[in-house]
């Protein structure tokens, strides 16, 4: 997806603006282009037209090009605190639960992604990523990616049906996109889930139990960790990133879940990472 942007942004980037004085692109995720769409996108950064204002988004701007981050100005957003997001989600509750402290340490300071987690699609997530039950995890990504494309299938005939102008091929891509986009976000979520679940064992084998996200899993995390060496539980959620890095590449994710699984198993062994009798 993100290089198809970076394909759209080269080719459009040369038109003015149909109305208003600037054009305005933003790419998400800047990271994950390949060097070598970094690099066709380097001529559009160097030589902008007036009209053209660039903005490019990463988590990991050590990832980006040098020739890139150097023609580019920083601007860091802090994300919410896990304090703030956590009063948002308790506001006209006054629930006290612990679960509403670990979705919003998790989230990383998104509020939306906070009340995901706490949704009944959220937890059945987390619970995936916990038991690294690999095959319900693909399935729940793959429901929910059906969903999407539907509902934009179903929002792209509407636009049509008011008037604007779409052949039923540019409905049935737009809508598979659509589809993929959101498999894949639920999917890397649920990665991501996982290595925070191995950065909280490592963190409560260190006696650090005061800084882990699943604060509400907090007996299993301490059971798990008992006499479990940090360094390996560290590397586990190393191996987690990586299986995350490489689905960018469109590897196949049943085989990249596998692959995982088998390298957890040699990394940390026991409890830690056996998973549940149905994911087998």
């Amino acid at each position: 997806m993100v290089e198809e942007v970076r394909e759209q942004v080269i080719r459009a980037s040369a038109y003015r603006p149909y109305e208003g004085g600037k054009r305005v692109f933003v790419i998400e995720a800047a990271e994950a282009m390949r060097d070598e769409s970094q690099n066709a996108l380097l001529k559009t950064l160097e030589e902008p037209p007036e009209f053209v204002h660039l903005i490019l988004l990463t988590s990991e701007p050590a990832a980006l090009l040098e020739t890139i981050a150097s023609r580019c100005q920083p601007v860091d957003f802090a994300p919410l605190p896990a304090e703030a997001v956590e009063a948002a989600l308790r506001e006209g509750t006054g629930d006290g639960d612990e679960e509403i402290s670990a979705a919003a340490r998790i989230s990383g300071g998104d509020l939306e992604l906070a009340r995901l987690l706490l949704s009944e699609q959220g937890r059945a997530l987390r619970l995936q990523a916990v038991e690294r039950d690999w095959s319900a995890m693909l399935k729940s990504a793959e429901g929910a990616g059906e969903e999407a494309e539907l509902a934009a299938r179903e929002a792209l005939e509407g636009e049509k049906e008011a008037g604007m102008k779409r052949s039923a091929r540019d409905i049935t891509d737009a809508a598979k996109r659509a589809g993929r986009r959101r498999r894949t976000e639920l999917l890397d979520l649920g990665l991501r889930l996982a290595a925070a679940w191995f950065r909280d064992l490592a963190a409560t084998a260190s006696g650090a139990a005061e800084v882990i996200y699943n604060r509400d899993r907090l007996p299993q995390l301490q059971s798990l960790a008992s006499g479990l060496d940090p360094n390996s539980a560290r590397r586990a959620a190393e191996l987690v990133q990586d299986t995350r890095s490489r689905l960018d590449l469109n590897v196949s994710e049943e085989l990249a879940l596998e692959a995982l699984q088998f390298r957890l198993e040699r990394t940390v062994s026991g409890a830690a990472v056996r998973r549940p009798q149905s994911a087998k």
